[in-house]
């Protein structure tokens, strides 16, 4: 048995690359030869052991920091676990790993770690979303807590915080950010724990999915084209009312149109990849999406460029040129000629999805491509977001026409498709 005396007086042959000296039941003190980079001779404890017929070592520090005394009580704790089927090595790095977390096992902690792999694959609005929930919903309450001894009470009563400011789908989506973060802790976990989310929902308020108000009746929404024609307010706003409904875009995208974009003799309006509601990948990597211009929307944009055709935009704000119009622009206009509460901006994507095929009978791949969403085939593939384009072009057309005949209160029979 080695004592420290022995420790510190051994000195590596300087013909040695080390050398060892036994001290008891597998443990060794190495010492490395004087070198000019290393004057004192390094010293390390190690634990020599084997496993599954293979032999192992385990290091056990440094030598004068862990004493001889020091050294054997660390290899007997190794022996320990090694006699409870637990390979110390790897025990020690697990320890490693846990500890390496800054925040260590807190939700706080776990919910970045979480955030931080989820983050690159989503777009940077919804990310920041994401983040704004955990801070302002989650952390508060329970983000210093060790994330095990978390009871399903604790995370119940900050959930019921959201509800109490009214905002029900806000908590459902904070119950889902922390089932996420239970999702990705669990396979680390020491301990056997169930996912405490699990039967939460149901004491969670119900909410009805937010939907937007839409006009899908032909005689109403006849009466609501020609309360448009009837706006009083400026010609930007007038123009974005009138092609609301007729190219049936996401509300984002044609207020934000730019004069760069549309191709008035193609009639063809080519939205960037960047713009279109898609994760962040596809944003980068995708598509731009394609958007027929029927003769309408031609001439209503013809009659608007005189006006801001100087600028970026096509809609731009009145405040700053440099801007597009607010979102509460045109839902503003539609509260002004009294339809706010029946139609939304976003609600005219309803309007025409349903009566495209309704009235009109066309073809619900050929709308769901104009709507940009990714239609899947029989093997669950998405089709191509600017495919159908041509059938796009007479649709689009044919749903403009259509429009037209509403606004004049004519007797509408539907078009059948070829």
């Amino acid at each position: 048995m080695l004592t420290d005396a022995e420790c510190k007086n051994a000195v590596c042959p300087a013909d040695k690359k080390r050398l060892r000296l036994a001290c008891s039941g597998g443990l060794y003190l190495e010492v490395a030869p004087k070198t000019p980079n290393n004057p004192d001779g390094s010293k390390r404890w190690f634990w020599k052991y084997r496993k599954d017929g293979k032999e192992g070592r385990m290091a056990l520090g440094s030598y004068p920091k862990v004493g001889a005394k020091q050294a054997r009580l660390a290899r007997d704790a190794a022996k320990s676990q090694k006699s409870d089927g637990v390979d110390p090595v790897q025990a020690r790095k697990l320890e490693k790993l846990k500890t390496s977390r800054s925040g260590g096992d807190t939700f706080k902690a776990i919910a970045l770690e979480c955030y931080a792999k989820q983050a690159p694959q989503w777009s940077e609005s919804h990310a920041g979303r994401m983040l704004r929930q955990f801070e302002r919903d989650l952390f508060p309450w329970i983000g210093e807590r060790p994330i095990a001894e978390i009871h399903a009470m604790e995370l119940l009563a900050a959930l019921h915080k959201v509800e109490e400011r009214g905002a029900l789908e806000t908590a459902d989506r904070a119950l889902m950010l922390a089932r996420q973060v239970w999702d990705y802790w669990l396979p680390m976990a020491d301990v056997q724990q169930r996912n405490i989310t699990e039967g939460l929902k149901a004491r969670l308020t119900p909410y009805r999915g937010k939907s937007f108000a839409a006009i899908v009746e032909p005689v109403r929404f006849g009466d609501l084209l020609r309360a448009i024609k009837t706006y009083k307010g400026g010609p930007t706003v007038r123009t974005a009312l009138q092609l609301a409904p007729m190219l049936y875009q996401r509300p984002g995208n044609l207020r934000e149109m730019e004069w760069a974009e549309v191709d008035l003799d193609g009639a063809l309006w080519t939205i960037p990849s960047m713009k279109m509601k898609r994760t962040k990948e596809e944003k980068e990597n995708g598509e731009p999406h394609a958007v027929p211009l029927p003769t309408q929307a031609v001439a209503l944009l013809r009659s608007l460029h005189p006006l801001t055709g100087h600028g970026r935009y096509v809609f731009p704000g009145e405040r700053s040129h440099d801007r597009p119009i607010s979102d509460n622009s045109v839902r503003s206009g539609l509260y002004a000629l009294g339809f706010g509460t029946e139609q939304t901006w976003h609600g005219f994507r309803a309007s025409a999805r349903t009566m495209l095929v309704d009235e009109l009978n066309l073809d619900p791949l050929a709308i769901e491509a104009n709507l940009a969403h990714a239609v899947k085939d029989s093997n669950g593939r998405s089709y191509n977001r600017t495919q159908y384009l041509k059938q796009r072009f007479d649709q689009i057309q044919q749903w403009a026409d259509y429009l037209d005949k509403l606004a004049r209160g004519a007797d509408v029979i539907p078009i059948k498709a070829a």
